[in-house]
Protein backbone atom coordinates (compact mmCIF):
# COMPACT_ATOMS: atom_id res chain seq x y z
CA UNK A 1 0.00 0.00 0.00
CA UNK A 2 1.11 3.25 -0.74
CA UNK A 3 2.91 5.89 1.79
CA UNK A 4 0.31 8.56 0.81
CA UNK A 5 -2.03 9.44 -2.19
CA UNK A 6 -3.01 12.63 -4.20
CA UNK A 7 -5.89 14.33 -3.42
CA UNK A 8 -7.63 17.38 -3.98
CA UNK A 9 -10.03 19.20 -2.29
CA UNK A 10 -11.31 22.40 -4.33
CA UNK A 11 -13.88 25.16 -3.60
CA UNK A 12 -15.44 27.76 -5.74
CA UNK A 13 -16.80 30.78 -5.95
CA UNK A 14 -18.66 32.67 -8.93
CA UNK A 15 -15.63 34.89 -9.61
CA UNK A 16 -12.50 32.09 -8.53
CA UNK A 17 -11.90 28.79 -7.74
CA UNK A 18 -9.23 27.44 -5.14
CA UNK A 19 -7.81 24.01 -5.89
CA UNK A 20 -5.32 22.57 -3.06
CA UNK A 21 -3.02 19.42 -3.82
CA UNK A 22 -2.82 17.67 -0.81
CA UNK A 23 -0.94 13.52 -0.29
CA UNK A 24 -2.73 12.23 2.21
CA UNK A 25 -2.08 8.63 3.98
CA UNK A 26 -4.51 6.02 2.80
CA UNK A 27 -7.59 5.38 5.07
CA UNK A 28 -8.48 9.53 5.18
CA UNK A 29 -12.02 10.33 5.43
CA UNK A 30 -13.19 13.50 3.11
CA UNK A 31 -13.49 15.71 6.54
CA UNK A 32 -10.03 15.19 7.55
CA UNK A 33 -8.52 16.17 4.02
CA UNK A 34 -10.60 19.32 4.41
CA UNK A 35 -9.03 20.25 8.10
CA UNK A 36 -5.60 19.05 6.20
CA UNK A 37 -6.04 21.67 3.88
CA UNK A 38 -6.91 24.75 5.72
CA UNK A 39 -8.92 25.97 3.24
CA UNK A 40 -11.31 27.03 5.68
CA UNK A 41 -8.98 29.40 6.85
CA UNK A 42 -8.69 31.43 3.45
CA UNK A 43 -12.76 31.17 2.96
CA UNK A 44 -13.88 31.60 6.47
CA UNK A 45 -17.93 31.34 5.11
CA UNK A 46 -16.97 27.62 4.82
CA UNK A 47 -18.61 25.54 7.43
CA UNK A 48 -17.25 22.80 7.84
CA UNK A 49 -19.73 21.03 10.39
CA UNK A 50 -22.44 21.69 7.74
CA UNK A 51 -21.81 22.74 4.11
CA UNK A 52 -21.92 19.85 2.08
CA UNK A 53 -19.53 18.17 0.40
CA UNK A 54 -18.65 15.72 -2.07
CA UNK A 55 -16.59 13.85 -4.90
CA UNK A 56 -16.30 14.91 -8.65
CA UNK A 57 -20.06 16.28 -8.14
CA UNK A 58 -21.83 13.63 -6.28
CA UNK A 59 -22.43 14.27 -2.62
CA UNK A 60 -21.04 12.18 -0.53
CA UNK A 61 -20.62 11.59 3.80
CA UNK A 62 -17.89 13.30 5.51
CA UNK A 63 -16.49 9.69 6.82
CA UNK A 64 -16.19 8.68 3.10
CA UNK A 65 -12.40 7.34 2.92
CA UNK A 66 -11.17 8.61 -0.19
CA UNK A 67 -9.06 7.05 -2.70
CA UNK A 68 -6.53 7.76 -4.91
CA UNK A 69 -6.84 11.37 -6.91
CA UNK A 70 -10.46 12.40 -5.78
CA UNK A 71 -11.14 15.73 -5.98
CA UNK A 72 -13.03 16.77 -2.64
CA UNK A 73 -16.07 19.56 -3.57
CA UNK A 74 -16.94 22.09 -0.75
CA UNK A 75 -20.40 23.57 -1.69
CA UNK A 76 -22.21 26.68 -1.18
CA UNK A 77 -25.47 26.79 -0.13
CA UNK A 78 -27.89 28.21 -2.21
CA UNK A 79 -29.33 31.27 -2.23
CA UNK A 80 -31.76 31.66 -4.63
CA UNK A 81 -34.56 29.10 -4.98
CA UNK A 82 -34.16 26.58 -8.66
CA UNK A 83 -37.56 26.67 -9.84
CA UNK A 84 -37.38 30.64 -9.27
CA UNK A 85 -34.01 30.57 -11.62
CA UNK A 86 -35.66 28.43 -14.33
CA UNK A 87 -38.58 30.26 -14.39
CA UNK A 88 -36.86 33.70 -14.86
CA UNK A 89 -34.45 31.90 -17.05
CA UNK A 90 -37.88 30.66 -19.10
CA UNK A 91 -39.24 33.74 -19.10
CA UNK A 92 -36.01 35.71 -20.15
CA UNK A 93 -35.93 32.90 -23.27
CA UNK A 94 -39.28 33.56 -24.18
CA UNK A 95 -38.44 37.25 -25.42
CA UNK A 96 -36.63 35.94 -28.03
CA UNK A 97 -38.62 33.75 -29.80
CA UNK A 98 -40.29 34.70 -33.15
CA UNK A 99 -43.43 32.65 -33.71
CA UNK A 100 -43.50 31.64 -37.39
CA UNK A 101 -46.95 30.71 -38.77
CA UNK A 102 -47.71 28.66 -41.75
CA UNK A 103 -48.11 30.53 -45.10
CA UNK A 104 -51.40 29.65 -46.49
Amino acid sequence: MPASIPIEVAYALPEEQTVIPLQVAPGTTLIEAVELSHIADHYPQIDIANDKMGIYGKIVVKDTVLREHDRVEIYRPITCDPKEVRRQRAKKGKKNVTIQRPLK
